[in-house]
């Protein structure tokens, strides 16, 4: 057990679950969409739905989604910031099974015009776990270096994309690989014991058949 584990994450607002937790959910789902959101949807689950609104959680995850800190004194006033940042966001309710019940499915577009849907839950303590993306099965917090992988579902990607990694020096200490269906797109998601360098994404993007590189290295933006 950590001092963190004890006393919780330095941040603004009433719960870890309910407003750091969703700080961070927000914040993941940024970083995997890629450059700035411009238009989200959020729907809340669970005890998100039922006591989210006065615990902060729905403008924690707004916040997290311009990339707010868990400890940013403008968490309360994200709505307003984000009007003038012309992020445009809409809340609704879903009924999500077998997650946690702190739990919220997010749907973002970037000022490319790229998007990307992101189910999370916030057990408590300021984590989270991200439980699906795009619409596939994912186990990932994000808090360990980590590479997403988007490609088509084809022979040998899974080697190359492998053998990359292992041509940097980078251990990989979870890999977990789902699909849409035979020939379709798959994502590939890799828990490494090493930072990932921008080297890596050069080297796996320029793969035959990847469509989408993303590299999660904990206190760094994605690029």
């Amino acid at each position: 057990m950590s001092i963190f584990d004890i006393l919780g994450p330095v941040m603004v607002g009433p719960s870890s679950s309910h407003t750091a937790g969703a700080v961070r959910m927000g914040q993941i789902t940024r970083r995997l969409v890629g450059g700035e959101p411009v238009r989200a949807k959020i729907l809340l689950s669970g005890s998100f739905a039922s006591t989210g609104a006065g615990h902060g959680t729905p403008r924690a995850i707004v916040a997290g989604l311009m990339g707010f800190m868990p400890d940013d004194e403008r968490i309360p006033y994200s709505f307003e910031i984000a009007g003038e940042r012309g992020l445009e966001f809409e809340f609704g309710t879903a009924v999500l099974h077998d997650v946690h019940p702190n739990s919220a499915l997010i749907t973002v577009e970037n000022d490319r015009g790229e998007r990307v849907e992101v189910g999370a839950s916030s057990p408590g303590g300021g984590r989270i776990l991200v439980f699906s993306l795009d619409g596939l099965p994912a186990s990932f917090s994000g808090e360990v270096p980590t590479l997403i992988v988007r490609t088509g579902d084809m022979p040998g990607y899974v080697s190359r994309v492998t053998g990359v990694l292992a041509a940097q020096g980078i251990n990989m200490s979870k890999l977990r690989v789902e699909r849409q269906g035979r020939g379709e797109t798959a994502i590939m998601v890799i828990e490494c014991d090493q930072r990932i360098p921008y080297k890596v994404k050069v080297a796996i993007s320029a793969i035959e058949g990847v469509k989408k590189v993303t590299r999660l290295n904990p206190g760094e933006e994605s690029k």
